[in-house]
This record gives C-alpha cells, structure tokens and sequence, in this order.
C-alpha cells in the first residue's frame, strides 16, 4: 500500500509518524516533506502547489490515498484534480474548502447555518476610511482578519483603537497579506478560554476528534503576536462531555447540513477553532486541515490504526468505532527559530535529537528542518521542531516535553515555558 502526504510541516511529520505505524504497514511518500519524514519514507522533490508534478506522480505511481496536509492544495483545487484522475484523496474539494479559504464566506456561511459566532462586518480595500469608523464606532478590544489564507497570521486580536485602526490600514492599504487581505473582517472581541475540536466528515457522518487547546500567542503568558501555534495539548479540561454535545450539534451538525444544503460534499476533516463564552460557545474560524500543532497532541493520544479511518472518510463509511483514545494526556511544545513569528535565520545546526527520543512516551516531530549534504538537521523554518509527549497526568506529560527541549539545541532557540498553564491550573483546583 502507497500513501502519499502533501507538506513539509509538524503535521505532516506527525501524520506520517502515525501512518507508519499502521498494521497494514504502508509505503510512505512525503511531498516535499522534511528531515523527520526523511527516517520514515521517501521525500519527493515536489512542492504542494505544484499540481504539474503532483498529478502526474500520482497517475505514474498510483498510491492508494493521497492526505493533504496544508490549507493552501486544498483551497486551490488539488483534491478536486486528484479525484478527477481517479486517485483516493484526504481531504475537502475547492468548494469545500472556501469554509477556511475566506473568512468573509465562512463567516456569511454560519450565518446561514445557524453556527453560533461573533458579530462582525466586512470590507474591502475600497472601504477602508469605513472600516476605520466601524472600528471607532465599536471600540476596542476588537479583532482584525484578512479574508483570505496568511499562514495563520492575519488574524489581529487588537486591544486598542490605535492597534486596531493600525491593522486595517496595514492590511487594506499596506498589503501586509497581499490578496488575502485586499477584504478584511471585523469582529466583536470574544472574552473566554479558546479550544480546538476537530471532526472527521464523510459527506454524510460526523466522528469527533480529541479535544484540544492551542497556544497562539508567541510568548508565556499569551503575551506577544499571534502565531502558527506554539503549543498544544490534549484533553482540553473546559471541554467536558456535555460541552462536546453541544458543539457537535450546533456547529458540526449545522455546518454538515448547511453543506448539503448548499451541494457540497464535505470529505475530510473540519477544524473548529472555539471560544467558550459566558453566553456559549462561540466559533472563531474554520480550517479544513488537521490543525498544527493541535494534531501532533491529538495523534499522539490515538489507540490503534489510523488508515481505516482516513479511508473511510472518503469512501463515505465513516463510524465512531474507527477511532479510540488512549488515557493518557499529551503535550506539544513548539521550539521556534528566534524572531518568529518575524524575520528569522535558517540554516543553523539543531543537536541533540537522538538523545531526546530516548526518554519514553516522546515524539521530536520536525516542523521546520532539513538534512543538508553531511545528513545533518537544520533549521528551515520559523516553527522547527514539536515536541510532544505522552504522560498519566497533564504535569507529568508537560514535565516530560520541557526535559526534551532542554536536550535539544539550535541558536536562537525560542519556546514557550507555559504550555498547558490552562490545563494545570485547572488540575490544582
């Protein structure tokens, strides 16, 4: 069996780590992946967008499933291309994929599906002196998002009527974002703790993930500007089982229903990025990938195999008894390239892995790395390495990632120091 994984990040280091350990013990391809998916199958010299090279390798080689892992292929089409010549593909079509690849569309779309959400209004760069007197109108704490896909950064949570005024313009007449922020949404500030719920969708059935909780801001404290993710873990105490109802029912019901409603087939997973409010829970965007680095703490905690699952997702045979969870809690801290999510410097030699992997329940998943010509690792990326592990308890597991990094070196090396703060205050309580 072929499995060929589109990127080169955490996520799909992990998604290949996972993949290769399943009992029908398939052949991995990554594209172009990275120097962790290097020790687990072939890297092919083939980027995401390059949808020249990847159809035919796939019309060539013939895998029997292809798991995309960015946003970007999907958003553009690469599914819809993929199933056109025949080939299995995890993950949604174009018209799917619109839920992340515009927020503006996503936005009027849970609108129509009854979706709980933030208020919110939009503008293009033709509006922007309107934009700024909404912003003046509503006051501040208020967020700023570019519409379309920025790498996880186009989002503004902004404190101030100065911070937010600073976003738009920046944004609208700056081209920070480039097309994707030549329309910005403006929404209401969302006061609460954030969790990430992810869903596999077969067109027809919803399976929920593992709940997790992601750590956007790039330093202790959520101080500092958004980020990729600097961390995650899993479960997410806020999240109990009455909570997962209710989210299941009123955002992944509602959104498959929309969906059907609309004629599009949803096949893949739907990422659910929520704020838990006093009044409810709220969804603050959707992705249509596993989330990074939610994903590495959620595999990590997965009971079993993986590709029965994935296949049934889009064979449309999709059922709960597909996917167990092992007790235990995991945590993923992010050890990023000094400066980011800024400008930053690639190329420097990272030590010490080999050493970490020794202590049990570890996985150093490789987000940002390369092999140069003496096999050595180094950075290439702003996100480098998650290291994830798997613990009884939350301090146990959280005790164990921090041993990790604590073996692992690169210059600059930046990372946060309170991953899972949320989860252990919660436990002394």
């Amino acid at each position: 069996m072929k499995i060929l994984i589109l990127g080169s990040g955490g996520r799909e280091h992990a998604l290949a780590w996972k993949i290769s350990q399943d009992s029908s013990k398939p052949q991995i391809f990554c594209a172009p992946g990275n120097a962790g998916t290097a020790s687990l199958g072939t890297n092919l010299a083939i980027g995401v967008m390059e949808f020249d090279k990847i159809v035919p390798w796939c019309v060539e080689n013939k895998p029997d499933l292809v798991v995309v892992g960015p946003e970007a292929p999907l958003c553009a089409g690469l599914a819809d291309k993929l199933e056109a010549i025949g080939t299995k593909v995890f993950g949604p079509s174009e018209a799917a994929a619109r839920l992340e690849g515009s927020k503006i569309f996503s936005k009027d779309f849970m609108e129509a599906a009854g979706v709980p959400t933030a208020k919110s209004a939009s503008f293009s760069s033709t509006d922007c002196a309107r934009a700024l007197e909404y912003v003046c109108e509503h006051g501040a704490p208020i967020v700023v998002k570019a519409d379309g896909l920025a790498a996880g950064k186009g989002v503004t949570v902004a404190m101030t009527v100065a911070d937010a005024e600073q976003a738009v313009c920046a944004a609208l007449e700056g081209k920070v974002f480039g097309k994707a922020g030549n329309k910005i949404l403006i929404e209401e500030f969302l006061d609460g703790p954030e969790a990430s719920i992810l869903a596999l969708i077969d067109g027809e059935h919803v399976v929920m993930l593992a709940s997790a909780q992601d750590h956007k801001r790039v330093n202790d404290g959520d101080k500092g500007p958004n980020t990729g993710g600097m961390g995650a873990y899993s479960p997410a105490p806020c999240v109990t089982d009455d909570m997962l109802a209710i989210i299941r029912e009123q955002v992944f019901k509602r959104t498959l229903r929309e969906l059907k409603k609309r004629g599009i087939v949803y096949k893949g997973v739907l990422y659910a990025g929520l704020m838990l409010t006093p009044k409810g829970v709220k969804v603050l965007e959707f992705n249509c990938r596993f989330g990074d680095p939610e994903i590495q703490a959620i595999l990590a905690r997965w009971d079993g195999d993986i590709l029965p699952a994935l296949f049934a997702t889009v064979d449309g045979t999709l059922s709960e008894n597909l996917v167990r969870w092992k007790y235990e809690t995991s945590v993923c801290v992010v050890m990023a390239a000094g400066g980011y999510p800024g400008s930053y410097k690639q190329g420097d030699v990272i030590t010490g892995i080999p050493d970490a992997e020794k202590i049990p329940g570890v996985n150093v998943f490789h987000a940002g790395t390369k092999l140069d010509a003496d096999g050595r690792i180094l950075t290439a990326g702003g996100r480098v390495l998650g290291v994830t592990a798997l613990g009884a308890t939350v301090r146990l597991s959280t005790d164990r990632a921090y041993e990790v990094c604590g073996k692992i070196h690169f210059d600059n090396a930046h990372y946060r120091r309170d991953i899972a703060w949320r989860a252990l205050a919660a436990k002394s309580k």
